[in-house]
């Protein structure tokens, strides 16, 4: 049984943003917009943060499938339709964030928009056409977001974990305990990519599914050696729990539950997926045509179309790692967005505390929903 210590109380030691500037004075309990441009989707979360805990609930959620990552296969460029898709999206997330009357709207840009020559002049019309400021982070500041967005949901009770994010354009990977990340990787595998480069056939035929197999695991031979190096020598990966994030390891991981328990969850967290039914999952998707795979629970038209490049990418992902089954996580970059804000703004004093304390914040917000005295609970 966890102990619980009043959240409020001072923090000891040298804080970890002495020296920095402070942003100014915020609401007792803002209300934060943040929104992920994705290569596949454009995500937005709406949360109300309580600095006391500190910790955030979640309002509102916002997903549209804009595909940015379609670029043109000649010049490399974000197409005109591509882009008018995700400022569409973007111009919906605003107005439903205006209409919570936010404090502030976040926006990130990942894989897509760092890759495409004119990734930049698409975010200078985000900004005259929506009046968004977007900030294109790099692959391993993205890592480094998706592992804080982690730590907001998940305790990992100060074990290695290694957290793996598969994105239409790239797939990040991340080693920590639950403090600072150890090691952080983007690697160009996404499902858009491998899709529009290797699914050619439908149903994919021999040749071009052992061509992504192939890459796939090629691209992620050298990030995991790099990973494994990088452990003292008692350290394993094979013994290190894994932790998924976002849409691909979602669908699957309810594909998976649908097909041991007849139903979609309404909550993937904390659900497991085992690499023995991947591969029988994978085995079946690349039977499939677009048309059927489409046709499975929680899949629809967009997702049916990247999902069996998303299963190969975390099929030979779980090959090199060792790593027998995977535990799902409905946190991911846009709520590290919001943890990394709450951090910038001095809103968490003590990183490592409020790292290593998910299940407390959770019973304290728990108690709080119900007006518990929190002064005799504490007691």
């Amino acid at each position: 049984m966890p102990t619980f210590a009043p959240p409020l109380l001072p923090t000891t030691g040298q804080n970890w943003l002495d020296g920095l500037a402070r942003p100014n004075p915020v609401p007792a309990k803002p209300t934060i917009a943040a929104i992920d441009i994705g290569t596949n989707s454009t995500h937005m979360v709406i949360v109300r943060i309580d600095p006391s805990l500190p910790a955030f609930e979640i309002l509102n959620r916002e997903k549209a499938t804009t595909r940015l990552g379609e670029r043109d296969s000649q010049t490399g460029d974000l197409t005109p339709a591509a882009m008018a898709r995700a400022i569409a999206a973007l111009e919906r997330c605003r107005d439903l964030a205006r209409s919570l009357q936010v404090d502030e709207i976040l926006a990130v840009a990942t894989s897509a928009v760092r890759e495409a020559p004119n990734g930049r002049d698409f975010l200078k019309q985000v900004a005259k056409d929506v009046g968004l400021q977007v900030d294109l982070i790099s692959g391993q500041e993205e890592a480094r977001r998706i592992y804080l967005g982690v730590l907001s949901g998940m305790e990992l009770d100060g074990l290695a974990h290694i957290v793996i994010d598969i994105g239409g354009g790239s797939t990040e990977l991340v080693l920590g305990n639950g403090q600072e990340p150890r090691f952080l990787s983007s690697t160009k595998v996404g499902a858009v990519r491998l899709t529009r480069e290797f699914i050619h056939s439908d149903p994919i035929s021999e040749e071009d599914y052992q061509a992504l197999r192939a890459y796939a695991r090629g691209m992620l031979e050298r990030t995991i050696d790099d990973l494994r190096a990088s452990l003292p020598d008692d350290e394993l990966l094979a013994a290190m729990r894994l932790v998924g994030t976002s849409g691909t390891i979602e669908a699957l991981t309810g594909l998976h539950l649908y097909g041991t328990t007849g139903t979609l969850p309404d909550r993937l967290q904390n659900s497991v997926l085992p690499l023995a039914d991947l591969r029988q999952i994978v085995d079946r998707l690349r039977g499939l045509t677009l048309a059927e795979r489409s046709a499975l629970p929680g899949l629809g038209d967009r997702r049916g179309e990247i999902v069996l490049a998303g299963a190969v990418i975390l099929q030979e992902a779980m090959d090199l790692l060792g790593s027998d089954r995977l535990v799902a996580c409905d946190r991911a970059l846009r709520e590290g967005v919001v943890v990394d804000w709450m951090l910038t703004h001095g809103l968490i004093e003590d990183r490592m505390r409020y790292q290593e304390s998910v299940r407390e914040r959770n019973a304290i917000a728990l108690a709080k929903k119900y007006q518990v005295n929190l002064v005799a609970a504490y007691h």
